[in-house]
């Protein structure tokens, strides 16, 4: 049925195109080219390596986008741009006020726990922010808030998805708590790739947190995002898939190519 359809097409980096039901969300929009440089703060750029698999023009009519945070590989110049100002941004308070200042009129502050939701004819889609830390230390006031996000889909007849989105986070123990509040996870898509800054600190999940992370959530179908798209992104794709199957958990991970659309309730 369409009206239960639940799609998911990547883009690039983190940026993804669901598609639940009638509703059109994209997230972390990224639209730079390859060899045009991200600003990730404090003086600091890292250079594309990938094309984006769509530009903003080949976007269908949005509902809303999801935000886990502002840096450059994830709010870029050309979303800025090209993306509607009165189209609702779910982020953390932080982007919020930012985004603002850049006059999107619709950016929603979502502070830890806190949910929004979007409603149609009888279908609703909540999205809650969850946990997220970029940095560990006196570093983690160096970098932006950052949010995880779980989408609830529900259709006329009762939930049909759920869907874990774990943002820009290390893993860390206040993850721990996202299976207890939101057991049954169906889906998840997880930001990793190791991003590594000048002198060695890691601001993302490397090969080995994004499979403590999978144990954590255990989803029945898990999409690896964030990976070999910058010079900054030290942990490839390759060493998360040779981890989850040395772990015996390679099953539920999914390859998605950028421009591939795959099917969330298969």
């Amino acid at each position: 049925m369409a009206t239960r359809r639940c799609r998911l097409t990547f883009i690039g980096t983190a940026t993804v195109l669901l598609e639940l039901g009638p509703f059109t969300v994209l997230t972390d929009p990224n639209f730079l080219h390859r060899g045009q440089r991200a600003y990730l703060g404090h003086g600091l750029y890292s250079k594309r390596r990938t094309e984006p698999a769509r530009t903003i023009d080949q976007l269908p009519e949005l509902d809303a986008i999801v935000l886990s945070h502002m840096h450059g590989d994830h709010w870029d110049r050309v979303a800025k741009r090209g993306l509607p100002h009165d189209l609702p941004v779910y982020t953390t308070p932080q982007a919020a006020r930012a985004l603002r200042r850049q006059h999107f009129t619709a950016a929603h502050p979502l502070p830890t726990w806190q949910d929004a939701t979007l409603e149609r004819d009888q279908h609703r889609l909540t999205v809650t922010a969850t946990p997220g830390r970029h940095a560990v230390g006196l570093a983690r006031h160096l970098l932006p808030p950052v949010m995880g996000s779980i989408l609830d889909y529900t259709g006329p007849d009762g939930a049909v998805l759920r869907l874990y989105i774990s943002g820009d986070t290390l893993f860390v123990d206040d993850l721990r708590a996202i299976p207890e509040r939101f057991p049954d996870i169906d889906a998840a898509m997880l930001h990793l790739g190791g991003t590594t800054l000048p002198g060695g600190m890691v601001v993302t999940m490397d090969a080995g947190q994004g499979a403590d992370l999978l144990d954590l959530v255990r989803p029945r179908l898990a999409v690896p995002v964030h990976n070999d798209d910058y010079g900054v992104f030290k942990s490839p794709l390759s060493a998360f898939l040779d981890e989850t199957q040395r772990r015996g958990t390679r099953a539920s991970v999914r390859v998605v190519a950028p421009g591939e659309t795959i099917d969330l309730l298969d």
